[in-house]
């Protein structure tokens, strides 16, 4: 009876152990893949083919243009929403993303928001990615979205009335824009009793102006911040005094808090803000949708990030409770790793972080 006993628990562990690969392999290829660009070509062999189509939505689904990944046995859907990149769908780790995300049998929709693409937030974006979700919901019975930093507010605003997602995806998120606001500016961020500072660059204090400058109604102001923004972008000591001195309140007002540096003064600026634009700002910000998601909400945010606070993605988890999978990464800035990491331990535990992010992401 023994060896028989022997040759059946062989057999179970065996099994076993065939089934664990054949449900991880995807989730492992994926992960190493993404992690390690090099390893790719290593798994050619057992990755599907995929094709990438330029194709425009339907105009009931707002005519977007949009590249299509399709995989040559599908089995799922996602749509990707891309943040401020003046490449947009085209930014290169996205599309690799796509890619990768289409070789395990993923069809990948990710269109081209405009508004994005020029830095801007204006509202739009929302009804924008509800078209296009509604796009992906004819291929696939249990669509997926995932947004990624300033495009992951809109993805989550939209999501929250969509029934039957499988998946919502926050990226370097945000849960409050005037949160952002304020860590752009002053380099602070706070969560319950735990304050951090961060030093930031002066390039996101411009991209953040550019972001907000959709919100001013008066056109004359408007144009103005966006020759600013455009100029101080390029070139962030240029001198447009000139410019800033024809602001009218408006304008001045939303100078005033992209200049500011002072934490506590962050609260008052914004609050002299025309109504308009903080009502766009409260519009914009997810936190307050995040009761109403019912798909698994998968939020990842990178610690080193230096545009949009981890703290965060803490609000949106909190919010979520125990449908939210929070993933912390320590080696991460806001678009990716770092050149330089302290340890291996930390690199070796944000490889096991990001395969539970894959195995999330990715149908089973």
């Amino acid at each position: 009876m023994r060896p028989r006993h022997v040759a059946l628990g062989g057999l179970v562990f065996l099994a076993i152990t065939l089934a664990l690969a054949v449900h991880f392999a995807p989730v492992l290829i994926f992960t190493l893949s993404l992690a390690a660009p090099s390893t790719e070509k290593w798994f050619a062999a057992v990755s599907q083919r995929v094709t990438r189509e330029d194709v425009r939505l339907p105009t009931r689904f707002a005519g977007l243009e949009a590249d299509l990944y399709r995989p040559a046995r599908p089995r799922g859907a996602l749509l990707l929403v891309h943040g401020l990149s003046r490449a947009g769908r085209r930014q290169p780790d996205l599309a690799r993303l796509a890619h990768l995300l289409a070789s395990q049998g993923v069809i990948v929709a990710v269109p081209q928001f405009e508004g994005l693409a020029a830095f801007r937030l204006t509202g739009r974006e929302v009804e924008e990615v509800r078209a296009a979700l509604g796009y992906v919901a004819t291929l696939s019975t249990t669509p997926g979205i995932a947004g990624f930093s300033f495009g992951a507010g809109p993805a989550l605003i939209a999501a929250a009335d969509e029934p039957g997602l499988g998946v919502v995806g926050s990226f370097g998120g945000y849960a409050e824009l005037t949160h952002v606001i304020g860590f752009v500016t002053t380099g602070a961020h706070v969560f319950h009793d735990a304050r951090y500072l961060q030093p930031q660059e002066q390039y996101n204090r411009w991209k953040l102006l550019a972001l907000l400058v959709g919100f001013i109604q008066d056109s004359d102001d408007r144009q103005r911040l966006d020759v600013i923004a455009r100029r101080k972008l390029a070139y962030p000591g240029d001198d447009t005094r000139e410019i800033e001195a024809s602001l009218g309140p408006d304008g001045h007002a939303m100078l005033t808090v992209v200049r500011n540096t002072r934490e506590e003064a962050v609260a008052p600026l914004l609050a002299d803000l025309p109504a308009g634009a903080r009502d766009a700002l409260r519009r914009l910000s997810p936190l307050a949708a995040i009761p109403r998601l019912r798909a698994r909400l998968l939020i990842a945010h990178g610690m080193g990030d230096d545009s949009i606070p981890f703290t965060e993605s803490l609000r949106l988890a909190e919010a979520a409770g125990s449908r939210a999978h929070l993933a912390l990464f320590r080696t991460f800035h806001h678009t990716g790793p770092r050149a330089l990491w302290p340890s291996i331990i930390e690199r070796t535990r944000d490889g096991w972080t990001l395969f539970c992010v894959a195995d999330e992401l990715l149908p089973h």
